[in-house]
């Protein structure tokens, strides 16, 4: 063909004499060419972006969608919260009050000498109090076998109010006679020494004062 023979007959040094259909052909190319690289340097980065916009539309719609069943359950989130505020609220009821407290302890300390046990130390410390109930710290040295510790632990069971016991550093060994340790003496006497805390519920007013005092303590730390 012509055009191949004008392409292998081609002068490089007069560019100029090529023929016609030559330059275009050269000329073809080089648009080709100015079009593939601004592809690559401009659409490909454009295609880029758009998958990166892809994904976030993605990403978006996943959390509307999730926002959206929020709101869709919230009235029902509410009663649910509200209907756990009111559990949470009787169960603390259900501890003893501030006024019964002081009877309470005594109770606790009269159930223990009913089981056999003796008390020979059962100290109230200074209440600890929490946001919704306070804690109260009791030392504790008693003398008994296991058989009087377990009436001992069943008759606070069985007390009209609910008794909470913790044993916190409370260590329970064999006893000597005359208040020693670490020898069990005839009947297996055991001696338990620590602390254990029982709970109360706080009246609405302490309650209120505790959440006071709440944010105070987050803004001390």
């Amino acid at each position: 063909m012509k055009f191949f023979d004008d392409l292998r007959n081609l002068d490089r040094n007069n560019i100029g004499g090529w023929p016609q259909s030559v330059k275009g052909f050269f000329i073809a190319i080089v648009i080709v060419v100015i079009l593939l690289l601004g592809w690559y340097f401009y659409i490909s980065n454009q295609q880029d972006s758009l998958a990166s916009g892809q994904q976030q539309e993605t990403k978006l719609k996943q959390e509307f969608e999730d926002k959206q069943a929020k709101v869709v359950n919230l009235d029902a989130l509410k009663a649910q919260l509200a209907q756990m505020n009111e559990m949470l609220s009787q169960m603390l009821r259900e501890l003893p009050s501030k006024t019964e407290m002081p009877a309470l302890l005594v109770n606790i300390s009269q159930t223990a000498q009913a089981a056999g046990i003796d008390p020979e130390l059962f100290q109230p410390k200074p209440e600890i109090p929490e946001e919704f109930y306070a804690i109260q710290p009791i030392a504790l040295k008693m003398q008994g076998t296991y058989h009087q510790f377990g009436t001992f632990i069943s008759g606070v069971a069985s007390l009209p109010r609910v008794v909470i016991l913790t044993m916190h550093d409370v260590s329970l060994s064999a006893a000597k006679p005359g208040g020693g340790k670490d020898a069990p003496p005839p009947g297996g006497e055991l001696m338990l020494e620590g602390t254990v805390q029982t709970y109360r519920y706080l009246g609405d007013e302490e309650t209120k004062v505790q959440q006071g005092k709440a944010p105070a303590k987050k803004g001390g730390k």
